[in-house]
Parts: C-alpha cells; structure tokens; sequence
C-alpha cells in the first residue's frame, strides 16, 4: 500500500461518520460497490484546511456496477432502503453499468472503470469497507492531485468542451470559496487556470 492511500485511510477512519456510512453501503450486499466522488474529496480537502470532518453538502455518492440489473428503477430501490436507514442523507445511487450512455462513452468494465471517464482526478476517488472490515481505496488517476488540493481534468475532460465543463463545475460547485488553497490544472500539469 502506498503512503497517499494509507493516509487516505487514516483520514477516513478518524471519522466515526464516514465510516458509519460506509457500514451501511456495505450492508447492502452491491457488486463492485464504492464510495466515491465528494464523499472522499471534500473529506480529505477539508482535512487539509485543518476542519473537521462532515459529510458531504449535496450527496453521497454510491457507485455499484451489475450489468444484470442496469435499471434506474433499482437504484431509486437502493436510494430507498438507504434513506429508510440515513433519512436526514441525500444519497445518489448509480449502477455504472448504464452510466455510459449518459456520458457517451463505450461500455465501462467496472465501477472503477467508469470512474476513469468522470470530470476530475481527485473526484475519481472512491472507498469502500469489506466485508472483513478492511478499507479499499480506488483511485484510477492516482491519490496526488487528491492530496496537493488541485482540480484537474481527467484525459476525458481535455477536449476543449469537455474541459469547460469541468471549469464550469469547480464554479458552480463554489469550490475556491470553500478550499481557498485549491489550484486549478490547466491542460498542461504544472499549469494552473484562474476561474476568473
């Protein structure tokens, strides 16, 4: 294990919150099934701006990945059962298996696999609790742009319209507001774009 994801780890542990929530995703019993996107970023940002720990404003981010069952229909199911456990949470559900029509891309493998196709690297990061208690990290762009606080598009948010959008969410998300020493990647690494 390398030190980005052991301190991954450790920063996800010291949340009694986080890792209540992950027992409960967990207890669902979904294939290839993570934690991901704000629920791991916003943590480990915050961690980083010296705050305590809280679950995510919006969200909290549960990917799975069945192609057997790639209906919507199930995961509004899941949202559900999830809520019925967690009301005061707003969870979102997705089967990555139908997620690449959304997005336009070919069929993705896994749930980590489509998390390769997502806006930013430190968004594609995702945890999840085994069933022997262990935590596993996925993080198919790598942890360090997670820990060095930068928004970088994904090589699929480099075209010229796909990497508006990724700028257009960093604005709408208000995420400079709230991680002041957050930089933003241009299309070069070391490049870094103002959103203004």
């Amino acid at each position: 294990m390398d030190t980005l994801e052991q301190r991954l780890i450790t920063i996800v542990t010291a949340s009694p919150a986080h890792l209540s929530i992950l027992g409960e995703v967990a207890a669902c019993g979904l294939p290839d099934c993570w934690v991901a996107a704000g629920f791991v970023r916003d943590l480990v940002w915050d961690h980083l701006h010296g705050r305590h720990p809280e679950l995510p404003r919006n969200d909290i981010d549960v990917i799975w990945f069945d192609a057997l069952r790639p209906h919507r229909e199930q995961d509004k199911m899941l949202e559900a059962q999830l809520s019925a456990i967690r009301p005061n949470v707003r969870w979102s559900v997705d089967n990555q298996a139908r997620m690449h029509l959304r997005n336009d891309d070919p069929p993705y493998a896994s749930a980590v696999d489509a998390m390769r196709h997502w806006p930013e690297t430190a968004t594609a990061v995702a945890v999840q609790l085994t069933a022997g208690g262990q935590l596993r990290v996925a993080a198919p762009h790598g942890l360090e742009d997670l820990f060095a606080i930068i928004a970088r598009p994904t090589p699929a948010f480099m075209t010229p319209a796909r990497h508006a959008v990724h700028l257009q969410r960093v604005k709408d998300k208000g995420w400079r507001d709230r991680w002041p020493l957050l930089r933003l990647a241009g299309d070069q690494p070391e490049a870094c774009v103002p959103l203004n």
